[in-house]
């Protein structure tokens, strides 16, 4: 077994005057020290080759990998395996090869200067990231701590908060934490007005929604009217259903084919931000109401096919779930849906016609499975009363995929 070559240390803004003895010994062996500008500066002085991060960075692991045997020492800000340089490296070199010494995090250092319990806090990095990954984690009372990507960030997240109903939320910016330059500075998201914010901050936000602010809900069947549609949409109740038989599980990829508005594949995502899923859709306008859809509810990370299925799933990567909402008796579609699936995978398929039913029924018949009919009826306004309308019936088939 290789010996432990390589070491990662964690620096703070006040660069070597917080190093343990160990990582100070560690820059003292090293033939080669690899960080950012920043870093390389904040470690000075070093009497070994040096390398700074290229762009993109992974240009520069090739160089790391060749010096495998060698003292080489890799900077990184705080803590290298918390939305660090770590994990990546982590992919090409094993743990057993590798020792590293972290310094505190942005997030310990905000939740030290706030007061805050950093496990009750969301953990967040908007770095490199769509500013709307930040809206399922916004409700009355919520505690974040998010990662910037440049100095705009915290004046673009005031605009965002109060766009959506949480302006009276109190953001404190937090810069350069831990160095000389240090600054912590407050104000109320609709009254943002600070200036000069540096690029390296990190922003805490202490969450007050508004009697009309856009509060995601946790559990499965948000209301309609939360998704722009044109009435191709699963309905919340029967949303709700197709949830629950879907039963979203960490890191599990969704296919949604013939998506609609998105917001089966949405929810899939909005059950755990490690979740995957690709709308499948035909109708371009319905994709790009799709796009929409998934940044309004802070899942930019929803994948979006705009073609006609079967042929648009070639060349995806396997699911571990499929739901079909749509194009149902496209011929080989079910085929090709079942053929994709991983094995122990589960596909869930809502049929409205009775054409489709019939297929469903008998597919049911040849291959098992569970077989429900649900419908919904809701209260609506008769003359000058009311009584319930009942929506078209539907008919689910879950299907559970041998291992």
């Amino acid at each position: 077994m290789t010996a432990r070559w390589l070491t990662l240390i964690g620096l703070g803004e006040d660069g070597r005057a917080s190093l343990s003895p160990a990582a100070n010994e560690a820059l003292a062996q090293a033939a080669l020290v690899v960080g950012g500008a920043r870093h390389l500066a904040l470690a000075e002085p070093l009497a070994c080759e040096t390398l700074a991060w290229p762009s993109p960075m992974d240009q520069a692991y090739p160089r790391i990998l060749a010096r495998r045997g060698e003292k080489v020492v890799v900077l990184a800000s705080g803590d290298p395996f918390f939305y660090g340089v770590g994990s990546v490296l982590a992919r090409s070199i094993p743990a057993e090869e590798m020792t590293c010494l972290p310094a505190p995090s942005a997030f310990s250092l905000v939740a030290a200067r706030l007061g805050w319990a950093q496990q009750e806090c969301a953990l967040i990095t908007l770095h490199g990231r769509p500013l709307e990954k930040i809206i399922p984690h916004l409700f009355d009372g919520e505690k974040i701590i998010a990662l910037s990507w440049d100095g705009a960030t915290p004046r673009n997240l005031a605009d965002l908060l109060t766009r959506r109903g949480f302006g009276a939320s109190r953001m404190t910016v937090c810069e350069n934490l831990g160095g000389p330059r240090e600054r912590v500075r407050a104000t109320r998201a609709r009254d943002f007005a600070l200036e000069d914010v540096d690029a390296l901050n990190t922003i805490a936000l202490d969450v007050v929604a508004d009697r009309d602010a856009g509060i995601i809900a946790r559990a499965p069947g948000l209301a309609d009217d939360f998704f722009e549609h044109d009435g191709q949409i699963t309905k919340a109740e029967i949303r709700a259903l197709t949830l629950s038989a879907l039963a979203p599980r960490r890191g599990e990829l969704l296919w949604d084919i013939g998506a609609g508005s998105g917001s089966v594949a949405i929810e899939f995502l909005l059950a755990d931000d490690r979740n995957a899923a690709i709308a499948i859709e035909a109708n371009a306008a319905r994709a790009e109401r799709i796009r929409r859809n998934a940044l309004a509810l802070g899942t930019p990370q929803l994948q979006i096919v705009e073609g006609r299925a079967p042929e648009a799933l070639r060349g995806l990567p396997a699911p571990r779930k499929i739901f079909v909402g749509g194009g149902v008796t496209a011929p080989g579609l079910l085929d090709a849906a079942l053929d994709a699936l991983a094995p122990g995978g589960r596909l869930v398929v809502n049929g409205v016609t009775l054409e489709t039913q019939a297929l469903l029924v008998a597919r049911h018949g040849a291959l098992g499975g569970a077989l429900i009919s649900a419908q919904i009826a809701r209260a609506e306004k008769l003359g000058g009363f009311f009584a319930f309308r009942p929506a078209l019936p539907i008919v689910q088939w879950t299907f559970d995929k041998p291992c």
